[in-house]
């Protein structure tokens, strides 16, 4: 669950999408996610690029009709601070984030906030050994990343995850 909309099992089809304002602009922003939620979208992702962005994607969070997620690249504590402040969700990606301790963190932040976090694995980010294993960042090489962070946080108990692969080669998304 995110908010209040399921995802997987038997629920059906969310629409998400991600607003591209200023994330510091908490006016402009929270207008385009209702713009996005009357067109259908159940979850809307917002970018949290830095720590000054927190606090608007927070308020955000606290005025949307629809489950705010926080996307959040290379930085951790921006995850954990996002969550604290209340948003329902946070979208990381593991392998830029700086290793499974600072996962941890981001874990056990949202299990505290009954939060869910995307985990979203690509093909630009995919470890150092798993490029040397495979020789270059190929669908199983994203796969066996991601399955590897699945396994962490469900031995951490966390089972509140949405699953995110891509690759910007179509042929082998």
């Amino acid at each position: 669950m995110i908010r209040d909309v399921g995802m997987g099992s038997d629920h059906p089809v969310a629409v998400q999408s991600m607003t591209n304002t200023d994330s510091h602009d908490v006016e402009a922003t929270l207008a385009q996610v209702e713009q996005l939620a009357a067109l259908g979208a159940a979850i809307v992702r917002v970018a949290a690029p830095d720590m000054d962005a927190v606090p608007a994607v927070a308020e955000v969070a606290r005025r949307a009709s629809v489950p705010i997620v926080a996307d959040v690249h290379f930085d951790y504590r921006i995850a954990i601070a996002a969550l604290e402040q209340g948003v329902d969700a946070v979208r990381i990606n593991p392998g830029n984030i700086g290793g499974l301790e600072k996962l941890r963190a981001v874990v056990e932040t949202a299990k505290a906030h009954d939060a869910a976090i995307r985990i979203g694995v690509n093909s630009g980010s995919v470890e150092k050994e798993l490029l040397e294993k495979y020789g270059h960042p190929c669908a199983e090489a994203m796969v066996e990343s991601l399955e590897k962070y699945v396994r962490f946080c469900e031995e951490l108990g966390f089972k509140q995850l949405v699953l995110s692969v891509k690759s910007s080669d179509v042929p082998e998304m």
